[in-house]
């Protein structure tokens, strides 16, 4: 029996998915928990989905013996600490495609909005005025836009830019293959040059923290717009508020920000507040009824297939073994140390209680191996108990 524990109101079609596996004990949360009720939430599951605002760090991972896996209904999983999981042998799961294309739309959205000044034009009317002047609201048609950052996002949000017939130029720093007509420049600074819209598509992290500052915004053109629905901590905010203040750039809009509200209550604090030029949503790039149905879909089958068979393919922290099916009367997944000897240890303490190894897949990742092996012969409690024991297993599990 697998016990199954869901936080943040994740979509019904995870709950789906592991019911018609047989992993009927699925037990769900509406939100995220404090510290001490996520560690009692957390005590006796084997797998756990988890979206953006649940965090497991090192001494709730370290509380949580039974824990196999974690499933990230999400693209990100900063939220997790990854090391730590993985040194227990924890293989953590996201969803990095399920809603690229609701992202894709919303981005598309805000700079045709921004473009047409539409915000402005909204706010106007509903406060009483009347306003139908053409001045600074321009097509999409001909426009240049400038992708930083083209991965499973940033490609997509191409896709759907050519087709609205704009120009698509794109920076990255690794080789991409463009799709479409799009163009890579040779760098960012190019990019920001020529782009009459610049939409941000990069993971967080040191490497690209604050990368749109005074200096890039400086770059941009005179009366550019800019779109982050990224990682709040790629853009300068403050530097974006003079921006926009002295008329550089033409509008904004934000879907993530550096520091987010923990709850519906609690009021975001930025000094964008109140301009009429930006657009601010609450982190819902991805949100939407198809993408949420898709995610819940996609993590829980990760989840499903590694608890059936083992495989981690897809895994953000772990040694990745795909698909394989099983060829003996059992199956043992071992998570060793990383150390010489390893396998032929492994092997010997297989032999030595009468199991002969008919099929075996390893990889290693840093201080870890993973190792999958179908064995003939009799595994009881016996054999599990000593290969759990010896001091080179970090985790060992029986599918």
């Amino acid at each position: 029996m697998s016990r199954v524990v869901l936080f943040e109101n994740i979509h019904p079609s995870a709950k789906e998915v592991f019911v018609n596996a047989g992993m009927d004990e699925v037990i769900t949360h509406a939100a995220s928990l404090p510290p001490g009720e996520l560690q009692e939430a957390l005590s006796g599951a084997h797998f756990v989905g988890i979206r953006s605002r649940t965090h497991l760090d090192a001494a709730l991972l370290s509380n949580a013996p039974d824990l196999r896996a974690v499933g990230c209904f999400c693209i990100g999983t900063n939220q997790v600490d990854l090391d730590a999981a993985m040194l227990h042998g924890i293989p953590v799961f996201n969803a990095p495609f399920s809603n690229t294309r609701s992202v894709a739309e919303l981005v598309l959205g805000e700079a045709i909005l921004l473009l047409r000044r539409i915000p402005e034009k909204n706010a106007r009317v509903h406060q009483g005025h009347w306003d139908k002047t053409a001045t600074g609201a321009f097509e999409a048609r001909g426009k240049t836009l400038g992708i930083i950052g083209y991965g499973n996002i940033g490609s997509q949000v191409g896709t759907l830019a050519e087709a609205a017939g704009m120009r698509v130029i794109f920076h990255d720093v690794e080789a991409k293959l463009p799709l479409g007509n799009a163009r890579a420049t040779t760098s960012l600074k190019k990019l920001l040059a020529q782009a009459d819209v610049v939409t941000l598509h990069v993971p967080g992290g040191k490497s690209t923290a604050n990368i749109i500052n005074a200096a890039a915004l400086a770059a941009m053109k005179p009366g550019a717009i800019l779109i982050n629905a990224s990682r709040g901590t790629v853009v300068d905010i403050d530097a974006l508020h003079a921006a926009l203040q002295s008329g550089h750039l033409s509008g904004a809009a934000l879907d993530v920000f550096p520091s987010e509200p923990k709850s519906t209550d609690e009021p975001l604090n930025s000094p964008l507040i109140g301009m009429h030029n930006v657009i601010l949503t609450p982190h819902i790039g991805g949100s939407t009824q198809e993408s949420q149905e898709n995610i819940g879909r996609e993590v829980a089958e990760k989840l499903v297939r590694f608890g059936l068979s083992g495989t981690t393919k897809g895994a953000v922290n772990f040694p990745e073994i795909a698909y394989q099916e099983a060829l003996g009367a059992a199956r043992i997944l071992h998570v060793h140390r990383n150390l010489p000897g390893a396998m032929g240890t492994l092997s010997n303490m297989m032999a030595e209680h009468g199991l002969n190894i008919v099929s075996q897949q390893l990889q290693t990742r840093g201080q870890i191996g993973y190792v999958i092996s179908d064995v003939e012969g009799k595994v009881d409690d016996t054999v599990m108990s000593v290969l759990r024991s010896h001091p080179i297993t970090v985790r060992c599990d029986l599918v």
